[in-house]
């Protein structure tokens, strides 16, 4: 991994010599995402870079490395934030919680991050990432998207006994608890391990099918979500420090506009949904008692793991993130 990120920081230190105004004044910021560019993953990241790099013409600028494995594995970009390897990163916090065990506070938020500066949260995650991590959360790029249960064959309550389930850390305690077996599979190995039997169904988030064919392995969604899938960037904090207050207000102005743009994701769910109906996926809607099941075994599953692994900082994350 070393010697290919190397690598691509090299040609895009090429790049950026090449190509950028020569002004010394002119910060310019090495930027992954975990997943390749063009990515549902990567959008809005690609966005706020666009708009950093218009808006911080001569002052501050962002070179894309790209995203995804050839640029690094996933499970590392925590890691290489941490070290300083690359200055940004778009990255879900599931990525690095072996660095951070609190970052899965933000994949069960229900408190919009719009907020997040009036009751005192992110002043706290960046206290929390600061400390732990050497990085600052600079803005949420993914929001108020639900996580689903998507299944070859269907079930008829919150029972998930004698599934196999493809899971990943933020959801496996919680498809354990109601029962079933999970396995740690890439996404890009899942097509066909459903294809094969291997796995009953997988999490997923309520986009994102359609990129890897999945709907043609997928026979049902259950209902309701769960969670609420979180993408951040983040920056080295190392590297903030050094910034002047103009360059941290462009980068600050870019986060905030970056996470308004989540405001209108439940017209673009219902829009998914439609479109996985279309491709042959039924709905499996709980009954009430089945569905308060479910969602306590979801929420209680994540904190009670969050709150073991960070007793000084997994409570009061709650408090600030959970209405």
């Amino acid at each position: 991994m070393k010697t290919l990120l190397r690598s691509v920081l090299v040609s895009a230190c090429f790049a950026v010599t090449s190509i950028a105004p020569v002004n010394a004044e002119t910060v310019t910021l090495r930027a992954v995402s975990a997943w390749p560019e063009g990515n549902f993953f990567s959008q809005n990241f690609e966005k706020f870079i666009k708009k950093v790099n218009e808006d911080g013409k001569g002052v501050v600028q962002i070179q894309y490395l790209g995203g995804g494995a050839k640029v690094m594995p996933p499970f590392e970009v925590g890691n290489a934030i941490k070290t300083g390897v690359i200055d940004m990163a778009n990255v879900t916090g599931n990525f690095y919680t072996n660095l951070l065990p609190e970052a899965d506070a933000l994949s069960v938020s229900t408190i919009p991050v719009q907020e997040w500066d009036k009751n005192g949260a992110r002043e706290y995650i960046d206290q929390v990432w600061g400390d732990r991590l050497n990085a600052l959360y600079l803005g949420r790029a993914i929001d108020q998207m639900p996580y689903h249960l998507f299944l070859k064959k269907p079930i008829s309550g919150a029972d998930l006994k004698d599934l196999r389930l493809r899971g990943i850390p933020i959801y496996r305690y919680f498809f354990e608890t109601l029962g079933a077996t999970v396995l740690t599979i890439a996404p890009g190995e899942l097509y066909t391990a459903l294809e094969r039997g291997v796995v009953d169904g997988y999490g997923w988030p309520v986009s994102g099918l359609f990129d890897l064919s999945l709907q043609e392995q997928t026979k049902y969604r259950v209902e309701p979500g769960f969670y609420n899938t979180e993408v951040g960037v983040l920056i080295n904090q190392d590297k903030w420090n050094k910034l002047n207050d103009q360059q941290k207000e462009i980068l600050t102005q870019a986060a905030r506009w970056m996470e308004d743009l989540n405001l209108q994701n439940a017209q673009m769910w219902e829009e998914e949904k439609k479109r996985q109906a279309a491709a042959g996926i039924e709905v499996i809607e709980l009954s009430a008692a089945d569905r308060e099941t479910y969602l306590k075994a979801a929420e209680e599953s994540v904190w009670s793991n969050i709150n073991r692994l960070s007793p000084q900082h997994g409570p009061k994350l709650r408090e600030l993130l959970v209405r």
